[in-house]
């Protein structure tokens, strides 16, 4: 029983430090000084990214026989093509281009208590898809092949803080996948580690609070995708969470008060939800087992309606994405010079979670979604992920339930809004506009088989496990815990 007590009282007491945490505003550094030094890294640090044919990339070759896109090496990854079917979907069937990495990299966040508020070490890093150069992104952000220096550059620093724990306390380790319509069965280690050691910060690296974190994410493509994923992973729950928050500031207005207060309470684990964790994942099981669902690579020749010329593989309705290859200079990486392919989707997505409040307490409504290159089926992620584009093409049955009501949501039920960018190692310009839009209590009380109302503390819960929670819904979460402590 001791040791019950014991694992609940570190486990409260972690999730109160994270909570601290999320209400500094103040750190090392200020936020003022933080913008000085980031717009100083986004000005001194800027990579040449330019369009090549496919045919002209550096050490990257066309297969003859089955059109597949691969480095030399044989490493990094590679671009083929994938049939999916999914029965009674609006699009029962389709192929396309996708990326496979079967690696799986390391996305770190080293944290340290400082003046008794714990910090995270985060690195201002250039990616050649990036939509404004320099974004903040994790301690640590590669993939085996960088960090085994396949490409003969540079170490990664802070690598040894993630590859041998032994000396730290695991704030977080779990293995989460990544974009399902464009990586196939793709997965990262997202880890948090603690440690008590000396460390100074190295030349584009910033010690930030969480508070100054979640301040940087209301802030369009500041804070990147690997970042953001990682945070999620945060234990930002615990019983009795809400109460070890300070009072509310006499500035605050009233309804943004509360509306903060449920967020509060949606963390805490003893605020019950519409359905127990049981129930959750019964759900879950029975709609993986429900879906009758077939991904297989094929020859990226063998990709219907998708064409090669000289410079991208693109849909012959221009739309969805293309594949285009980029030559990249940057005097602030591990290598100074290389070439790779990187998917360009067209247009802006929208990731949005409906929200609303029930007895007091925020629920998420998260859709369980199948997507062809997930591991397992299908993931939870938000109420509506899509490119709203692209439905000008695909039938309207395919048009996603709730989109047209995020899409139409006043500015008053809008909690939470900004353009984030996705991944810029593997996609050019790629950005979504993260949403949190508030419903009333009695909105959608039976949305669907495929939906359920969450609360924070639930969807955190399942992030300890792999293949729970998808990579926009993570990025969501980030979001929602955004609003628990950010000053008004």
């Amino acid at each position: 029983m001791s040791g019950i007590l014991t694992a609940l009282t570190s486990d409260h007491r972690r999730a109160v430090r994270i909570a601290e945490s999320a209400q500094a505003a103040a750190g090392v550094i200020t936020l003022a000084r933080f913008h000085e030094w980031f717009a100083e890294r986004r000005k001194g640090d800027v990579s040449r990214v330019e369009r090549v044919p496919l045919d002209a990339l550096d050490r990257w070759g066309t297969d003859p026989a089955t059109g597949d896109i691969r480095h030399d090496s044989g490493r990094f990854f590679t671009v083929t093509g994938l049939a999916a079917e999914v029965a009674g979907a609006a699009v029962p069937a389709w192929t396309q281009p996708i990326l496979l990495q079967p690696e799986i990299g390391i996305l770190g966040i080293l944290a340290k208590e400082i003046d008794g508020v714990l910090h995270f070490l985060m690195q201002a890093k250039n990616e050649p898809g990036n939509p404004g150069g320099v974004e903040i992104s994790p301690t640590v952000q590669a993939t085996r092949s960088n960090y085994t220096r396949v490409h003969q550059g540079a170490p990664v620093p802070y690598l040894d803080f993630f590859r041998d724990t032994r000396r730290h306390h695991v704030v977080a380790d779990v293995l989460q996948s990544e974009q399902g319509a464009w990586f196939f069965q793709k997965r990262n280690r997202n880890i948090i580690v603690e440690t008590t050691d000396e460390v100074e910060p190295l030349e584009g690296f910033v010690w930030l609070t969480l508070g100054q974190l979640h301040a940087l994410l209301a802030g369009d493509t500041v804070v990147n995708m690997d970042a953001r994923t990682v945070l999620s992973c945060l234990p930002f729950s615990g019983v009795g969470l809400s109460s070890s928050y300070p009072s509310p500031s006499p500035s605050r207005a009233l309804g943004d008060e509360e509306f903060r207060q449920s967020v509060l309470r949606s963390c805490s684990e003893e605020f019950a939800g519409l359905h127990d964790i049981g129930d959750i994942l019964s759900w879950i099981t029975g709609t993986r087992s429900g879906h009758e669902v077939g991904a297989r690579r094929v020859p990226l020749r063998e990709a219907e309606l998708w064409h090669r010329d000289e410079e991208a593989i693109r849909h012959e309705s221009g739309l969805f994405f293309r594949v285009i290859g980029v030559e990249v200079e940057s005097g602030h990486r591990e290598v100074a010079r290389w070439s790779q392919p990187l998917v360009e989707p067209i247009g802006v997505g929208v990731n949005a979670f409906v929200v609303k409040r029930v007895d007091g307490v925020l629920h998420a409504l998260v859709h369980a979604g199948v997507q062809p290159g997930y591991l397992d089926v299908l993931e939870l992620g938000p109420t509506v992920r899509c490119t709203p584009g692209n439905y000008a093409w695909l039938p309207e049955a395919a048009r996603p339930p709730f989109l047209d009501e995020v899409l139409a949501a006043p500015p008053e039920r809008i909690r939470f809004s900004s353009v984030l960018s996705e991944e810029g190692g593997r996609f050019y310009g790629a950005r979504n506009r993260y949403l949190i839009v508030e419903a009333d209590a009695d909105h959608a009380p039976d949305p669907g088989p495929d939906y359920r109302w969450l609360t924070l503390h639930q969807l955190v819960g399942l992030l300890r496990h792999s293949h729970y929670v998808n990579v926009e819904a993570r990025s969501l979460v980030a979001c929602l815990h955004s609003l628990a402590g950010r000053p008004a």
